[in-house]
């Protein structure tokens, strides 16, 4: 196949939905998954609008670790092979840590790290096995680089991804897969804006003046959209990137260094 595939996790919306479709301009075949089918669906079949049959929709659980390899084998009989894999999928949690509530707790270990091991899995398998290398993404974030008040939950499985991350990166070397990160800041998103509204009702505000009070941290002086943290992905997919592994890019516009 002239084209590479690439599986992206969680992008029916988001930052997720902004790699798919970059990546499908960059003449990827991709599959869009997500665990909300319609949101799949009209990611795909808008990408497919532009370039037909380009994409294909998968609905997913990221924390089932079955599904996780079945979503492999699908789109391998899909497509014929894997070249990309990226774990966007993700939740957020926001509360103090006395009050954190154990089974959101759980749920979110179970999305943002247990999802990314059974995804960096999966794809090392299928990768190893088609033998020509590839190319495993992983979502981190600033909250991987520095915990916040109210995100001790999210911060521990952002930092725990990098650490995979760095583990895997070291284990497929010799299969010529590389694992890389990346680690976004303030991006306008839904999943922002639930991480904006919840922290102001904690701190009984508003949602506009906690976002403006985190932008105003960014040397750059604006919030990332989507497409910014798709760039990266982009660089990191790209032959350009082909000696980068084992690395955390941060993507905040200048709000911390590391």
């Amino acid at each position: 196949m002239s084209k590479k595939v690439a599986i992206i996790t969680g992008s029916g919306r988001g930052i997720g939905k902004a790699i798919a479709e970059r990546l499908a301009t960059e003449n990827y075949y991709v599959a869009v998954v997500d665990i909300d089918e319609s949101s799949a669906k009209y990611v795909s079949d808008s990408i497919n609008a532009m370039k037909e049959k380009q994409a294909k929709y998968y609905v997913l659980d990221v924390a089932d670790r079955k599904s996780v390899f079945d979503l492999v084998d699908k789109v391998v009989a899909d497509f014929g092979r894997l070249d990309v894999f990226v774990n966007n999928a993700g939740v957020a949690y926001i509360d103090s840590i006395i009050d954190s509530d154990p089974k959101k707790v759980e749920r979110l270990f179970d999305v943002n790290l247990k999802g990314t091991f059974w995804g960096i899995q999966a794809a090392a398998k299928q990768l190893k096995k088609q033998g020509s290398g590839g190319r495993i993404i992983n979502a981190a974030s600033l909250a991987a680089v520095e915990g916040s008040a109210l995100q001790g939950a999210y911060s521990a499985s952002k930092f725990a991804i990098r650490g995979l991350g760095q583990s895997a990166a070291k284990e497929l070397a010799k299969y010529n897969i590389t694992v890389n990160a990346y680690d976004p800041g303030i991006v306008i998103t839904p999943l922002r804006d639930y991480i904006d509204q919840r922290t102001a009702q904690i701190k009984d505000t508003t949602a506009e003046i906690q976002r403006q009070s985190v932008v105003n941290e960014i040397a750059l002086g604006r919030a990332a959209l989507p497409d910014d943290v798709a760039d990266v992905v982009s660089f990191l997919v790209s032959q350009q990137a082909k000696y980068i592994t084992g690395q955390s890019i941060l993507i905040d516009g200048g709000m911390r260094f590391h």
